[in-house]
């Protein structure tokens, strides 16, 4: 499996999201082509199938009811043929001879640490996004039998190599095992000597061969009007993670000499009732920072914190150009576009006072809308559904630590 290829920076690509949350928000797909010359032989090959398969296209020697019922069968399937296509009636006619499966055998994901340590109820990935077949259990007397075992990095880090399966049970020739990790380089310890332990690699990272962004940008197939909340002020903070050596707290201590910015959090005033969303609406902009800086590392604090709160973030972490992979260009404000933090703030003033400049910066959400990744719940069946998708493909990874920390 390989990661999401590169997008457009003015029509990023929307999200990798899991599900009936994505299905229901993809674009329309374009109708199923009328039959051409390769229909007749795609019809040949269904009556071959079907003949293999121990039953024939027309059927013959059947007793009178089933004889009527299959001929009503054919006669509907042959209509399909000539208004959807080859491909579609094929895939009508299957619907009809067998009642609806769940997507092929189930997949087992087990998790070897619950995150963090904390138990938690797992999803129904079937209910919660339309991912049928899928089995999700943190009871380790199921090993043997899973498809994909999930090795959460900050419990393994915690835990050591010895803490990872050996010998008894064996472990299954086709087992994937899964590295998964949502923190930072800087904030990942251990990742030296995982070299070849892992199949796949669950991150933000969009080369992943999981991918799971923090977030993502969406085209729903009838956008709904947007309505910018009532701003009263002008610029907020959240942040629980204190550290002065932090490239973040450095560069508010200098922004903070030119305007005034509202500290929420460790070191500042207390969120309000409904929360950060809630909090930071009241708000024009909203300090992005990330606690690090890496390739991809864009987390919740622009999804949630800033774009669900509809306040303009002012980023700080990887390059510009790496969050125009994921969002338009003219939806954030680059702490590298100004030489310093003051002209930064006297950027923000002008457009405190400049309406129409302001709501440039929310021309994006005409063509799309903001998803924010459930933790954990999303991980867990996306990866029940890349299972799935990858059939018999196995692979090692090597040099985990020269990736993550390229």
């Amino acid at each position: 499996m390989a990661g999401r290829g590169g997008g457009s920076s003015t029509s990023p690509p929307p999200g990798p999201g899991v599900g009936a949350e994505r299905r229901r928000r993809q674009l329309p797909q374009p109708r199923d082509a009328l039959p051409g010359p390769g229909a007749a032989a795609a019809l040949r090959g269904a009556e071959r199938r079907q003949r293999a398969a121990g039953m024939e296209a027309t059927p013959r020697r059947c007793p009178g009811g089933c004889r009527r019922r299959w001929r009503r069968r054919w006669r509907r399937w042959a209509l399909a043929a000539g208004l959807l296509g080859a491909a579609a009636a094929l895939a009508l006619f299957a619907a009809l001879r067998e009642p609806a499966r769940a997507g092929g055998e189930a997949v087992t994901v087990l998790l070897w640490w619950e995150p963090f340590g904390r138990p938690r109820r797992l999803a129904d990935c079937r209910r919660h996004y339309n991912i049928s077949g899928c089995r999700l259990s943190a009871d380790r007397s199921r090993f043997a039998e899973a498809q994909a075992v999930l090795f959460h990095h900050r419990d393994l880090a915690r835990h050591g190599p010895g803490g990872l399966p050996r010998g008894s049970p064996p472990r299954p020739p086709r087992q994937r095992w899964v590295w998964m990790n949502f923190e930072s380089p800087s904030h990942s310890p251990g990742l030296r000597g995982l070299s070849g332990l892992f199949n796949w690699t669950m991150s933000y990272r969009r080369d992943s061969d999981v991918f799971v962004p923090y977030g993502y940008l969406y085209a729903p197939p009838a956008p709904r009007p947007f309505v910018l909340p009532r701003k009263t002020r002008l610029v907020a903070w959240v942040i629980s993670n204190w550290n002065e050596e932090h490239a973040r707290v450095r560069y508010y201590r200098q922004l903070k000499e030119h305007l005034p910015i509202d500290v929420y959090g460790a070191r500042g005033l207390a969120l309000a009732e409904g929360g950060v969303v809630e909090t930071v609406s009241a708000y024009k902009f909203y300090l992005a920072f990330e606690n690090s800086q890496h390739t991809d590392y864009i987390t919740e604090k622009l999804w949630r914190n800033a774009f669900s709160a509809s306040a303009v973030p002012v980023v700080l972490g990887p390059r510009r150009a790496n969050y125009e992979r994921f969002i338009p260009p003219d939806s954030f404000i680059h702490v590298d576009d100004f030489p310093s933090p003051r002209l930064l703030a006297t950027y923000l003033k002008f457009l405190d006072k400049n309406k129409p400049n302001y709501r440039r910066y929310f021309a994006w959400r005409k063509k799309y809308e903001v998803h924010v990744t459930s933790f954990w719940d999303e991980h867990f069946c996306k990866v029940c559904e890349a299972v799935r998708a990858a059939g018999n493909q196995i692979k090692i990874v090597q040099n985990l630590a020269t990736w993550f920390e390229s």
